[in-house]
């Protein structure tokens, strides 16, 4: 096919999706990317329990996979060392169920949002290993037991590596070493063997992070347990990190033998101080006017980078679907999104594909639409 003729047929393509896209009947991600992989969208506690109305026909039409964003992790769901509170995890399931989704439990083990007493006794003070190894046991043991069969994936542990892939020197690590992530894969596995398994981290585009990454897969796999995928936390800026980095880790994880997922998209368009790179919870910065600039609307011009961004990116995740089995949104629209306090808190920010009004933003989403051609 001539050169000419070519461009003219993708080109052509493209207006006819992007007329389908504008009509009352526009099509769902889920729809677009339906022969590729998931589309997915990190679920609230306001949405699983149907407060918040508006956000049902959004994960109906674009989404099949969730992913619960708070309610399952430790503090929420575990706040007292005999106290479980299963009510918005038990809402967030019935959602998936009720919306045919592939569910995804986020997160079992991780530094953050777990609570002091996790790693204490009674008198305050910090508990042996082989204790503290129990109590992860059996809270994993009651979690994934209660879900067996409805969850269909589990980020099991997340974020145990620094930037240069040393281990993270939480409390985890410095009670257990690295036991703590090898017993949690086995618990999660022993309690639902069906059930998908993840290691979860950001700035795995960074090299020495994603290669440590794949190293402890390796060695969990070799030392029997169950991993099926690694999911790349996918907290980018409007233009950092490059492409062909994101594309590298992509590969690089596929080629060990491992399932990619892009688990928590979304594109700050901001600017943040230079220090609170990727998604460090502890870094944290009070309101500064320079970091919140547009505070009553998104330019027209940065609305415009926002859509190439987004374009940008999923033309890398198109030409590897092969390799990738989810894209998740962390989050369905701009206004609940944790960018709005994060590096920077009290911010207005747009990272997501739906403004605060849950309308779409058809511009992107028929920019995302041409990655398909």
């Amino acid at each position: 096919m001539k050169a000419s003729l070519k461009l003219f047929v993708i080109l052509a393509g493209i207006l006819i999706c992007q007329s389908a896209l504008s009509q009352e009947d526009q099509l769902g991600l889920k729809e677009i990317f339906k022969d590729a992989f998931y589309i997915g969208s990190a679920v609230s506690y306001r949405q699983a329990s149907g407060e918040e109305q508006q956000a049902l026909p959004l994960l109906e039409k674009h989404f099949n996979s969730i992913t619960s964003e708070n309610m399952m992790k430790w503090g929420p769901i575990h706040p007292e060392p005999e106290r479980y509170n299963f009510v918005s995890a038990d809402q967030f399931v019935e959602l998936g169920k009720n919306l045919n989704a592939f569910i995804i439990g986020h997160t079992l083990v991780w530094h953050q949002q777990t609570p002091k007493w996790v790693f204490q006794n009674e008198e305050g003070e910090i508990l042996k290993r082989e204790t503290l190894l129990k109590r992860m046991e059996q809270h994993i043991e009651t979690i994934v037991g209660r879900y067996k069969g409805q969850v269909h994936g589990w980020d099991v542990v997340n974020e145990v590596f620094e930037h240069d892939g040393s281990y993270r020197e939480s409390e985890w690590y410095q009670i257990t070493g690295r036991d703590y992530i090898f017993k949690a894969f086995q618990k999660a596995y022993e309690m639902d063997p069906e059930a998908e398994l993840y290691y979860n981290d950001y700035n795995l585009w960074k090299p020495e992070k994603r290669e440590a990454a794949i190293a402890l897969a390796q060695e969990l796999r070799d030392k029997g347990m169950r991993v099926d995928g690694i999911g790349m936390q996918g907290h980018y800026m409007l233009d950092s990190p490059p492409v062909e980095m994101i594309e590298a880790s992509i590969i690089a994880i596929s080629n060990a033998g491992f399932k990619v997922m892009v688990t928590e998209l979304d594109v700050d368009v901001l600017p943040r101080p230079r220090e609170s790179e990727g998604a460090d919870l502890n870094r944290n910065y009070d309101l500064d006017e320079k970091y919140n600039p547009y505070a009553t609307g998104l330019p027209e011009n940065i609305a415009d980078k926002f859509a190439k961004r987004y374009t940008d990116l999923f033309s890398v995740f198109h030409k590897h679907q092969d390799k990738i089995s989810r894209i998740t949104f962390w989050g369905l629209q701009d206004g609940t999104s944790w960018l709005n306090n994060w590096p920077v808190r009290g911010r207005t920010n747009y990272p997501l594909l739906f403004d605060r009004d849950f309308q779409v933003k058809e511009e992107v989403i028929q920019s995302i639409s041409t990655a398909t051609f």
